[in-house]
């Protein structure tokens, strides 16, 4: 499980054989079943966590009841609540298995602990954060000014690989759409090719 985090830290930073392996010492091994929960709404959020194997979606209920996926997660990406593990709030969102997944999650403690002993480790994090908001911000911003077929269009060509794991009601909760605007917008398409 730990090759695959290893990996990941290499393409962003340089560490020694000995901080790799220390630093993955701080990682506990999860297991999550399909449909189980990483994080349920109202906990704090203990973790960040690094997917090694499966799909997660995080999401939001809103106060209507509707379901807004803020985000999907598949192997080789990080996932946590922000908010919650850095404020150590009750989180807003919940963070389910979509299929059968494994995860290495770090503690806020074990974290601190990695920038007190493995400074370069905090260069890791922060160019993970950044690469987090670039796409947080395109989102919105794609949200805001994008119509519903042109942000499914794009999601199918950005992520082929993820769309084949996803159901209809998944990806329409993802676009802020109904189902049924969602098998409208494929029609749509279907006719213009």
């Amino acid at each position: 499980m730990k090759e695959l985090l290893k990996q990941n830290i290499r393409k962003h930073i340089v560490l020694s054989e000995n901080e790799t392996e220390e630093f993955c010492d701080l990682f506990e091994e999860k297991s999550i079943q399909k449909k189980g929960f990483l994080l349920r709404e109202g906990e704090v959020c203990k973790f960040e966590g690094f997917v090694t194997k499966g799909l997660f979606r995080v999401y939001h209920i809103d106060q209507n009841g509707f379901e807004q996926i803020l985000y999907f997660v598949v192997e080789n990406w990080w996932i946590t609540d922000i908010d919650s593990f850095c404020n150590e709030t009750p989180s807003q969102l919940c963070i389910e298995a979509l299929e059968d997944s494994e995860v290495l999650v770090i503690t806020k403690i074990n974290k601190e602990f990695a920038y007190a002993n493995l400074p370069k480790i905090e260069k890791l994090f922060r160019v993970m954060t950044q690469k987090t908001h670039v796409a947080l911000q395109r989102r919105m911003i794609d949200n805001l000014s994008k119509t519903a077929e042109s942000r499914y269009i794009e999601f199918t060509e950005k992520y082929p690989h993820i769309i084949q794991r996803l159901s209809n009601i998944q990806i329409a909760a993802y676009l802020g759409i109904t189902n049924v605007f969602l098998s409208n917008i494929r029609k749509k398409i279907v006719l213009k090719k």
